[in-house]
């Protein structure tokens, strides 16, 4: 029998694992491990996920870590809530990679990126006006973004996509990371999305969640 490392024995307040495919950033459509964590401290007003700010359980890392690897797939997705409102997920994405696994992490642009093992893509959602946690953006994160990593816009509206294009301009994201622009679903039209991105020749990837194009609002989906 293996022994487990000592840092496996810590806890995460976990929300859900399922097995699905991933629905946005550059993995969109690879199958793809989730591990969602409970709890946010930010209360976007477009949230799809507002039952992880409460529900959950205290699972240990190694228990966890066993249940992802458990799925057929190489490729795992910490998400949330917020994943890095808890810092022993730190710990739990270092095991993953160190089992082979191809780990991201969707986090707000509220929580320091600061430190992250280096072999986890790291996808930060920049907060744009519309979510009314605009505030709330802790802008020395760009400074620790790489090449490998995405920015994600989430957008309401024409007032968000002008937010969105002066701050390309002004942090010069595209050259830096890949940017991603996602309309709110059900409130901005992909297709006027990518009439905006088109007219103004903007170096972004729109991206129209995959998983509820597929199933809806289905949980654990």
């Amino acid at each position: 029998m293996s022994v487990v490392p000592v840092a496996a024995a810590a806890t995460l307040r976990i929300n859900e694992v399922f097995f699905s495919v991933q629905g946005e950033s550059s993995r969109v459509g690879l199958p793809t491990v989730f591990v969602r964590l409970t709890g946010c401290p930010l209360r976007c007003r477009w949230c799809d996920t507002e039952y992880a700010f409460h529900e959950g359980r205290s699972r240990e890392l190694a228990d966890i870590l066993a249940e992802v690897r458990s799925h057929p797939a190489r490729h795992v997705c910490i998400t949330g809530g917020e994943p890095l409102a808890q810092p022993a997920v730190r710990t739990l994405m270092t095991l993953l990679a160190d089992a082979g696994c191809a780990v991201s992490i969707e986090t707000s642009g509220a929580q320091d990126i600061s430190g992250i093992d280096p072999r986890v893509q790291v996808v930060m959602d920049l907060k744009c006006p519309d979510s009314q946690e605009c505030s709330r953006n802790l802008w020395s994160n760009l400074a620790h973004l790489r090449t490998r990593d995405e920015v994600k816009f989430v957008l309401a509206s024409r007032g968000d996509y002008e937010w969105m294009r002066e701050v390309l301009a002004r942090e010069r994201l595209p050259a830096r990371c890949g940017v991603l622009a996602s309309p709110v679903w059900g409130e901005l039209d992909p297709a006027m999305l990518a009439g905006w991105i088109l007219e103004d020749g903007l170096d972004v990837r729109l991206q129209v969640q995959l998983h509820k194009v597929l199933w809806q609002d289905a949980r654990g989906k």
